[in-house]
């Protein structure tokens, strides 16, 4: 069984959960995965995913993972104790090998019920297909990679450098998962000043996986994930105003809690627009996700600086296919300018080895459709959106003034 507990996935599915449970409880929705790899043939597991789905869809939350859980400050109560009654149902989920040896898997169904499949399922294709074409796996080469990637970070000079781990998605296994994981709190260490914590500048700063935030004493990282911002497009009042109500309706759940704006589901043009003074104040930053990391944060200090906001007091995410190399790049570049923080996801997660030997599978879900509504991102990078509904994403570029990729 690879998924052994409901918490095995993101924070922001969570916080994204407690939002609709008490904001939009009757949201239907629908999901549909890709793989971006070509021709990578999953197909011939599908009887495998669906087995490890049926097994998923048998967890219930422990008494000890809803107390981790309520002992959140942003989670409320009546969230905790609806968690406690909740399964997920298999009959909102089908997986469906396809005549050219790819799979498609699509979820249907009630938003609440529905939402946390995406990151646990995702895990689920990821270690059904390396198990059956991976036979022997390269962790030799895996350990000596992560040995490269901890000395890079622990040069001279990037003691204030903290990364997180992102990577539950898109891992080679849970097991390997765990691994990397107690390697990088032993050896960077998490700043913990308890006794018994582990040694070293604490340059590790959290994960976003919420089981293993709370079996190795680290922070549960996230907020918010572009599904949210999407289904606004169905939700709010006027498709233009859809990313103001998404952000207005987070302030509202949240109070001034989990403040990161997600910047480019209209793309970085378009956010800018709708990020006034107002939302400059009343959020803590913004996470970058797509497009040139650093163009990117070049314009949201610039924007920060326009509206009199001072950029040192405003933290700045990048999370978007990051590298260890990489990282210590956009460090370098914002060191001093802003409050910085790195998500690091595949490259962490499943680096065992050189493809094609070992190549990771770039997977998704996303949502396509919110109460029978076409909804899409438009995001600074070609190929990251997901809808084939071309009318309306030309209808969401004319509203959004996002001209037409060439």
């Amino acid at each position: 069984m690879i998924i052994t507990s409901l918490l095995d996935t993101d924070l922001y599915k969570f916080t994204m959960m407690q939002v609709v449970l008490h904001q939009f409880p009757g949201a239907q929705v629908e999901y549909r995965f890709k793989c971006r790899n070509p021709g990578v043939q999953l197909a011939p597991f599908a009887e495998e995913i669906r087995a490890e789905i049926r097994a998923l869809c048998s967890l219930q939350f422990q008494d000890a993972e809803l107390a981790c859980l309520r002992s959140m400050r942003f989670i409320k109560s009546d969230f905790v104790d609806f968690l406690g009654l909740f399964r997920l149902n298999e009959k909102y989920i089908h997986v469906t090998p396809r005549s050219n040896g790819e799979i498609d898997i699509s979820i249907r169904g009630p938003w609440l019920h529905t939402i946390l499949f995406e990151i646990p399922v995702l895990a689920i294709v990821n270690e059904v297909y390396f198990r059956n074409t991976q036979k022997e796996p390269n962790f030799a080469e895996g350990r000596r990679r992560l040995d490269d990637k901890i000395a890079l970070l622990q040069a001279d000079g990037l003691a204030q450098l903290k990364i997180a781990d992102y990577g539950t998605r898109r891992r080679f296994s849970r097991a390997w998962h765990e691994e990397v994981l107690r390697s990088l709190v032993a050896r960077l260490g998490t700043g913990d000043q308890r006794p018994g914590a582990p040694a070293g500048p604490g340059q590790f700063a959290g994960t976003s996986n919420v089981l293993y935030a709370m079996k190795l004493g680290v922070t549960p990282l996230g907020t918010m994930a572009h599904e949210y911002l999407q289904a606004c497009q169905a939700l709010g009042p006027r498709l233009r105003d859809s990313q103001v109500f998404g952000f207005e309706i987070w302030a509202k759940e949240y109070r001034g809690d989990l403040g990161i704006a997600l910047s480019d589901v209209y793309g970085m043009s378009a956010f800018l627009r709708d990020f006034d003074l107002y939302f400059c104040k009343l959020f803590d930053g913004a996470r970058h996700d797509s497009g040139d990391p650093f163009d990117w944060g070049e314009r949201l200090l610039g924007h920060y600086r326009q509206h009199r906001v001072d950029p040192r007091s405003k933290t700045l995410i990048f999370s978007d296919a990051l590298t260890v190399a990489r990282t210590i790049d956009l460090y370098q570049q914002f060191r001093g300018r802003c409050q910085l923080a790195f998500g690091i996801g595949t490259h962490l997660t499943n680096d065992l080895g050189s493809p094609p030997a070992h190549e990771p599978l770039q997977v998704v879900i996303k949502m396509v459709r919110c109460n029978d509504q076409p909804v899409a991102k438009l995001a600074d990078s070609p190929g990251k959106g997901m809808c084939d509904d071309e009318k309306y994403l030309a209808y969401l570029r004319q509203v959004f003034d996002i001209p037409a990729p060439a």
